[in-house]
């Protein structure tokens, strides 16, 4: 058997000095921070600013994590969106302890989440289903996501029938078992790269309803 060559990364790095972050310019609600570094990242060359990796747990205790795609905040909660019989979601059905973590490298900026899962109403994502384009709309009722299919010929004729039943109406209906999860966050993280790995690390823990914030070594 041809022994595989080893992968050296220990030589593989970079320094951090875009910025920097004061204390006594830190505002005393997080969401107000994680506001404006999104907007600044939607500003970038990032071309997908608001992918999140979402953490959920297994049923073994195992974590489990994936990218999703923010689409809303609002009321302190970050929204994505679903199938509800997917992975993810009956991992939060079991438990809604979940973590967001969001990376954008052009910044050297990340913040770690967590907190609490939660269904949207009806009616909200009701709203957002019906402003995705018709294919994205189409896909959602013809993915069975997260369970086994024979082969991609399979998923795309199922696309094609919905494609077909769907087509012409004024107004797709969202299906059943595709919405959306509010995270409302308890504890947030800001990780601003510093020179010679003096990264600032800023932790907001929400203790009682009021945000309490800390400045972390790196």
């Amino acid at each position: 058997m041809d022994e595989k060559s080893d992968m050296g990364l220990e030589h593989v790095r970079r320094e951090y000095s875009l910025d920097r972050m004061d204390d006594g310019q830190l505002p005393s609600d997080p969401m107000v921070l994680f506001e404006a570094w999104m907007e600044q990242a939607r500003q970038s060359e990032n071309p997908d600013p608001t992918a999140m990796t979402l953490s959920t747990v297994e049923e073994d205790g195992n974590p489990s994590s994936r990218i999703v795609l923010l689409k809303k905040m609002e009321q302190g909660r970050l929204v994505f969106f679903t199938n509800y019989r997917s992975r993810k979601a009956r991992e939060i059905q079991k438990s809604s302890r979940v973590a967001a973590h969001f990376y954008w490298p052009e910044l050297e900026r990340q913040v770690k989440i967590a907190g609490m899962a939660e269904p949207l109403e009806d009616a909200e994502s009701d709203h957002y289903f019906q402003s995705r384009p018709f294919e994205s709309q189409v896909a959602a009722w013809a993915s069975p996501q997260s369970t086994e299919v024979p082969h991609r010929e399979h998923l795309e004729k199922e696309f094609r029938l919905y494609q077909e039943k769907f087509k012409g109406l004024k107004e797709i209906p969202r299906p059943p078992f595709w919405g959306g999860f509010a995270i409302t966050p308890s504890r947030i993280e800001f990780w601003q790269g510093g020179k010679f790995r003096l990264h600032d690390r800023i932790e907001y823990s929400l203790k009682e309803e009021r945000w309490i914030r800390v400045r972390l070594a790196p």
